[in-house]
């Protein structure tokens, strides 16, 4: 077994050239085994296999900086840099990560989850070498997909102008380019960055410009002539207007020819871009076959690529997207637009039922924002389905195109609180905290699956900005009503009487705080639970009566505590003269979550029912 004798990039170098295609198999194989039982990113990393091992066999890590855009296509990297013993830890509670992480290792270059900014910081990295006086390489390592992003082209423009020592490598596993024309340019390519080429190169270039009256001529002819046949042969003309030297396609898969190419960039300066071709879910049929069904998965077996049981209950985004469906069935003017997960979002049966109507815009959510608000300024009632955690990025938007036109858009944030395994990069922890500032905007959270279906149609048919945020996950497994209602805006409701205190829950805490409630009163202590629904505008004429009747108050939210909904619930008592009313927050604390179950993270920052009875308890003594 070769993998067992590979513990850092030196043990990798240590083999012969022609040994590492029998190593890619059997990273392969380690990678089916492991994320078979633990779940994770599986199509990616099966796609990027030989090209993770080129990448380390060629260059020296951490010296060279590899930086991995979003990172979940870096498990071989991972393997291969001294965490293959834990990596059946990976996206596991107080495992290692599934993303590569400054803090984790050295070779992790750059920590990273988000599509697009691998650019970016590989030239700041060359930069900064530069300045230093170091000869190393920064080797940003981006997909196809997330080259849909607006920040990647932005660092492309600035690296070309800059002209610093970067490699840009595009793994392509989307592109359609015949594999004729793709072995042709992967030959060129070889042969362009050869040594003999080059040098046969700059000894020509001297040889004209010394020529009288006409070498200058000649010169820029040659130039033209070589620029024409890579133009004519190659997709590059694009990234060589950037600045860029482009090489490839290149078949990914092609250890040999990777290889090659790999050692001879490695000599040369100024930024460059390598074209990689790749297969994701390479090696693994079913993934091959399906690989948006093997991007992420859960538990599967590996002879059947058959995960296990779905749960009995629908997930929030399932019951979102059918919903969709509903009303857009009933209403013309309804448009769903996602950011490259139309999978994620529960989107899928919109397209294909409603395809004049659907649109994904790729990663690329700062344009999906102000494309919807440009659908809603002429008329339209476009719902914008992205996670959470990827609102983040479209910030400005949401402030500029959406909220101060008073355009009515709403945006349906999926995987809102904590998400689980893919740990802080994901966990959509601070969306109540930086909306509700917003001037116009209406933020609300459903309690449960039912509660989601109504607040969906009241947010389309409000005529105003809107954020409905909703967790990760199955539902409650309530009853739902088919006749969809616009609810009152601004207005929760009380589902439980107390004499002691008041708990104020939004979303997925209601039902956590109505379990604490029960054990509460088998301690003898008297706890109301008010479902607030909404955390911009509050209900403040419910929140203020229950803080006159009980002088106290427990908030709860699955957010950051700093500006949440505790916060705001805070400053109406505050504004209204009521501070003698005694009150708890209960959130998420002001560190970054790591992975885990949704269950163990919301038990670890006490936001279950054990730990909401628990701060209760304590606030009561």
């Amino acid at each position: 077994m070769l993998l067992e004798s590979i513990n850092s990039p030196s043990d990798l170098k240590k083999l012969k050239q022609e040994q590492l295609p029998d190593l890619a198999e059997e990273v392969r194989k380690f990678l089916l085994e492991t994320v078979s039982v633990t779940g994770g990113h599986l199509g990616s990393n099966l796609g990027t296999v030989e090209l993770s091992i080129a990448l380390h066999y060629c260059f020296n890590s951490p010296n060279d900086k590899i930086i991995w855009d979003v990172g979940h296509q870096a498990y071989t990297h991972k393997i291969l840099t001294g965490r293959r013993d834990r990596f059946a830890t990976q996206r596991q509670y107080h495992g290692i990560s599934g993303f590569p992480k400054r803090c984790e290792s050295e070779h992790d270059a750059f920590g990273v989850g988000h599509s697009s900014t691998s650019i970016s910081a590989g030239l700041g990295m060359a930069a900064a070498s530069c300045l230093d006086g170091k000869r190393n390489h920064s080797i940003a390592v981006i997909g196809d997909g997330s080259l849909t992003g607006g920040m990647a082209f932005e660092a492309l423009n600035q690296a070309g102008h800059l002209k610093k020592n970067l490699i840009v490598i595009l793994n392509d596993n989307e592109m359609s380019i015949s594999k004729n024309v793709g072995a042709l340019s992967a030959f060129i390519s070889r042969k362009m960055t050869g040594r003999y080429y080059r040098d046969l190169k700059k000894e020509m270039q001297v040889l004209l410009k010394n020529v009288p009256a006409f070498g200058t001529d000649i010169l820029q002819f040659a130039r033209r002539a070589e620029n024409s046949l890579k133009g004519f042969l190659t997709p590059g003309s694009l990234f060589e207007a950037l600045g860029f030297d482009y090489l490839g396609p290149l078949d990914g898969h092609d250890l040999s020819q990777l290889v090659d190419v790999f050692n001879n960039i490695s000599e040369l300066d100024g930024p460059l871009l390598v074209h990689v071709m790749t297969t994701k879910g390479k090696g693994y049929k079913p993934a091959e076959d399906t690989p948006s069904k093997y991007h992420g998965v859960g538990i599967f077996d590996v002879a059947t690529g058959k995960g296990g049981a779905k749960p009995a209950v629908k997930s929030y985004t399932d019951l979102f997207g059918e919903t969709l469906m509903q009303l857009a069935a009933e209403d013309p003017k309804i448009i769903a637009i996602t950011a490259a997960m139309p999978d994620g979002t529960g989107l899928n049966q919109f397209s294909q039922r409603f395809p004049e109507r659907f649109f994904d815009v790729g990663i690329a959510e700062q344009h999906a924002m102000a494309f919807a608000a440009g659908l809603a300024a002429d008329g339209f009632r476009p719902v914008t389905a992205i996670y959470s955690t990827f609102v983040q990025r479209a910030y400005d938007q949401v402030f500029h195109d959406i909220c101060l036109q008073k355009l009515p858009v709403t945006i349906a944030m999926d995987r809102a609180g904590l998400v689980g395994d893919d740990g802080p990069t994901h966990h959509g922890a601070f969306d109540l905290s930086y909306l509700r500032h917003l001037p116009g905007i209406t933020v609300m959270a459903p309690k449960d699956e039912n509660e989601l279906r109504h607040l969906l149609k009241t947010a389309i048919y409000s005529g105003l900005p809107m954020a409905l945020r909703y967790p990760r996950g199955a539902g409650y497994g309530v009853d739902l009503d088919q006749d969809l209602k616009c609810l009152e805006i601004g207005k929760g409701e009380q589902l439980l009487d107390g004499s002691d205190l008041m708990i104020i829950a939004i979303g997925s805490t209601v039902y956590p705080a109505l379990q604490a409630a029960d054990a509460l009163r088998l301690k003898g202590i008297s706890a109301g639970v008010v479902n607030a629904r909404f955390v911009k505008p509050l209900d403040a004429d419910l929140i203020m009566d229950v803080a006159r009747r009980t002088g106290r108050i427990v908030t709860v939210e699955e957010n950051a505590l700093q500006g949440g909904f505790g916060s705001a619930v805070l400053e109406l008592l505050n504004d209204n003269a009521l501070q003698d009313v005694k009150v708890r927050r209960i959130g998420i604390p002001d560190h970054y979550i790591e992975q885990g179950s949704q269950a163990q993270l919301r038990k670890d920052v006490g936001i279950d029912a054990e730990g909401i009875t628990l701060a209760v308890l304590e606030f009561v003594k």
